[in-house]
């Protein structure tokens, strides 16, 4: 089974697809060429799943850096005889910027290992599996490199470092000196159409300079955020691009799956899809990040995947994949260990066909920030946008299973109210672009009024003041946390600040670390204090105009990060839990920093 530690891997994307980097120079997760695409490398998952590992021999201490403003990953290894440093990245195009970024990417992972001290030997392993391990291709040696066969696609490794090949597995040993350096790139390519073209060693470093710099003028261009934590907002706004599935504007929640949320339990989830909430909020985020260009083609993606659910009568669904795929039917991996045993592996995510009522809140929410980027909506566009505002007339006063996704029985959640509320004020602040009819405005007007009369009498508990889960619990819910985030009441109302006390009474651990809700779920197990509900306390404190209290709430947050800036999903047992890097945590850091900026700012 896989024991690294999830904080332990590094990130890599071309805005098409992802790789997880561990520590010690193992590639233990890639997907080519698409996100949710089956693995080459899922090491993550199973000790033989697919890894390809380059490091040198024996005791090393380490230490790693994303180059200045990229996703480009340097690994420096210090060896009892000399230094290397390893450079990893998903290869970008030569010119690549702003909203070309990841445009035409090769699907090739470049890694370069150089002496920079001394002398070190260099081990290196490949042990291809595509299909998440199921494929174990033949090697085969060709000129400056090899070539796997027997897998549906077809993979390449160009390196000048001879290795002994064994079938469906290489290794080797390569010895350098003082700025003698190796390198490799592992090129995609579909089996029955092409062999993948040849990386020569020239190639390969010069590609890794334009990447590095692709990413360094993306953020010239799009990060001028300068408040608190800057660093950090800006590594997290990148760590969202690199979730950008460029080709349509679609962003995955996360680059991994079945990473679990309790370690040896069956909490595992495939986040390689986007939830229209999840993107929703990452433009929201990246409005304040990174001025993101991706804002028009989300929304077209969104128009061409789910206007026809719509326009039938169908109910949207809560997420699709990258492309628009509707069908995310879920399935379980058997023949994978998981992580630290944690089992089922799962591809897929049944979610798909649960009723949230939140996304058309999520939707016109963002549409509303971004309006400016989105520039002139066309007919199609605008019809989309009244019907998401006319199904939260429609559906609000149903029961669903919320924005946690809770598999038992659905309910009158307290968030789901408050969304569909956003989506008529949204709509309504939009009614320029939007030119609803003056029956449709004002059956707007009519309906947002309607929902927050049944959210502030059904919505508190009246023992404590407190907003609950749902109309007539009394259980608590952290996103009740976002009533003065969404603009819903100001951050000083009494029920507001007794929401925020009763979060850190009841939903917090001894750590500091908010959980999602109280009560069942319907699933089994246990699982960590959720990171973007601790963000949430933090930036709804900050409304409240606590900003002392918000700022140590988000450093206590934003403290678990690794090394790289990196954050999983939850936190529990002193560690990160989930998937990796997942968007909702990022997502929390940028609003949580820009509430606490502003928040100063008017003390």
């Amino acid at each position: 089974m896989s024991d690294i530690a999830i904080e332990d891997h590094a990130f890599l994307s071309d805005c098409h697809s992802a790789a997880l980097v561990t520590r010690e120079g193992s590639v233990d997760w890639l997907c080519f060429p698409r996100f949710d695409s089956p693995s080459v490398c899922a090491r993550l998952l199973d000790d033989d799943a697919g890894h390809l590992a380059i490091r040198p021999v024996g005791e090393v201490e380490v230490t790693r850096r994303y180059l200045e403003d990229s996703l480009v990953l340097e690994t420096t290894f210090a060896a009892e005889g000399g230094t290397a440093v390893l450079t990893d990245a998903l290869a970008l195009q030569a010119g690549d910027s702003g909203h070309q970024l990841g445009r035409d990417a090769p699907h090739a992972l470049l890694r370069r290992i150089r002496c920079t001290e001394g002398s070190v030997e260099v081990a290196v392993t490949f042990a291809p599996r595509p299909e998440y391990g199921l494929a174990r291709p033949l090697l085969r040696a060709v000129d400056g490199g090899m070539l796997t066969q027997g897998a549906p696609d077809a993979l390449a490794l160009w390196t000048q470092v001879p290795l002994e090949l064994d079938q469906s597995r290489a290794e080797g040993t390569v010895t350098l000196s003082v700025d003698e350096e190796a390198t490799f790139a592992l090129q995609w390519a579909r089996a029955w159409e092409t062999t993948p073209p040849r990386w020569r060693p020239t190639e390969v470093a010069e590609r890794l300079e334009d990447t590095t710099a692709a990413w360094q003028r993306w953020a010239a261009e799009h990060q001028h955020y300068d408040g608190p934590w800057p660093e950090l907002v800006r590594c997290s706004g990148r760590i969202l691009q690199g979730l950008t599935f460029q080709p349509t504007g679609a962003v995955v929640a996360a680059a991994t799956t079945s990473l679990p949320e309790e370690i040896g339990g069956s909490r595992n989830w495939d986040y390689r899809y986007t939830w229209l909430r999840d993107a929703s909020l990452t433009l929201d985020a990246l409005w304040i990040a990174a001025c993101p260009d991706e804002a028009r083609a989300f929304v077209e993606w969104l128009v061409g995947a789910a206007a026809s659910d719509l326009r039938d009568g169908s109910k949207t669904q809560i997420m699709y994949g990258v492309a628009g795929e509707h069908d995310l039917a879920e399935r379980t991996l058997d023949h994978l260990a998981g992580w630290r045993d944690s089992r089922p592996v799962r591809i897929g995510n049944g979610a798909y066909g649960q009723q949230q009522l939140d996304v058309y809140g999520e939707v016109l929410g963002a549409v509303a920030r971004l309006r400016d980027q989105l520039g002139p909506l066309d007919e199609t566009t605008q019809w989309f946008l009244r019907q998401l505002a006319q199904a939260a007339i429609d559906r609000w006063e149903q029961a669903d299973h919320g924005i946690w996704e809770v598999r038992n029985a659905p309910q009158h959640m307290l968030n789901s109210k408050l969304m569909c509320w956003v989506a008529l004020d949204r709509a309504i602040e939009l009614a320029e672009v939007l030119v609803p009819s003056e029956a449709e405005l004002e059956r707007w007007h009519r309906e947002r009024d309607r929902i927050r009369d049944a959210i502030l009498d059904r919505g508190v508990d009246p023992e404590t003041g407190a907003f609950t889960q749902a109309f007539g619990s009394t259980s608590l819910d952290a996103s009740a946390l976002r009533l003065p985030i969404v603009g819903f009441l100001p951050g000083d109302d009494p029920r507001v600040l007794a929401t925020i006390a009763a979060v850190e009474d009841r939903l917090m651990d001894e750590d500091g670390f908010v959980s999602r809700y109280e009560g069942g779920d319907g699933l089994e197990g246990e699982e960590g204090s959720f990171l973007l509900c601790t963000f949430w306390l933090a930036h709804a404190k900050a409304l409240a105009g606590d900003a002392e209290g918000a700022r140590a709430t988000f450093e206590r947050a934003a403290g678990v990060r690794n090394d790289l800036d990196l954050l999983a999903e939850e936190y529990g047992g002193g560690a990160l839990l989930g998937n990796v890097p997942q968007a909702f945590s990022h997502v929390g850091l940028i609003t949580a920093a820009a509430a606490i900026a502003a928040c100063e700012v008017r003390d």
